[in-house]
């Protein structure tokens, strides 16, 4: 594994352990040449996921962008570390368990959806502002109208 400090190739692996999740193995490395500590994770993969994106472009999908995204909603929530890391990762292994190689990037957007709306109701909206790209307060209210209704009626047994 290369060095995040100094960019030399080799490093040495001093622990290794499950993550929490038990989803990926945390592995503390040192660099021989700098001294630099860090962390890795490594992780399965079932299958490699091509996203096409509403344009019809299709690129490789990347974990790292999908957390990025959902940080953006989460930003300066009060929301455990951990508990993002395994939404993430339950978000992947639903990606990865439909069978599918090649998944609309509306799938993803949607799955992020409904996993921010469980763990946190402002990110949830904030999410949403952008993926369905709001442009107007009336945008906002339509929104949460429409999830007024839809929360209505979930609870009173018409779906």
């Amino acid at each position: 594994m290369r060095c995040p400090f100094c960019g030399h190739a080799e490093s040495q692996v001093k622990d290794s352990r499950p993550s929490e999740d038990a989803a990926a193995i945390r592995r503390r490395r040192l660099c021989p040449e700098c001294g630099g500590r860090f962390t890795t994770f490594e992780r399965v993969q079932l299958r490699e996921l091509t996203i096409v994106k509403r344009s019809g472009r299709r690129t490789p999908f990347d974990r790292d962008k999908l957390a990025r995204s959902v940080m953006v909603g989460l930003r300066k929530r009060p929301v455990d570390p951990e508990r993002i890391e395994q939404m993430i990762s339950s978000i992947v292994r639903q990606l990865e368990s439909t069978g599918e190689t090649e998944l609309p990037s509306s799938v993803i957007g949607e799955l992020v959806m409904k996993h921010l709306k469980q763990l946190d109701d402002v990110a949830y909206v904030r999410y949403a502002s952008v993926y369905r790209n709001f442009r107007e307060t009336q945008d906002f209210a339509k929104f949460l109208g429409e999830e007024g209704l839809n929360e209505a009626a979930t609870e009173d047994g018409r779906s």
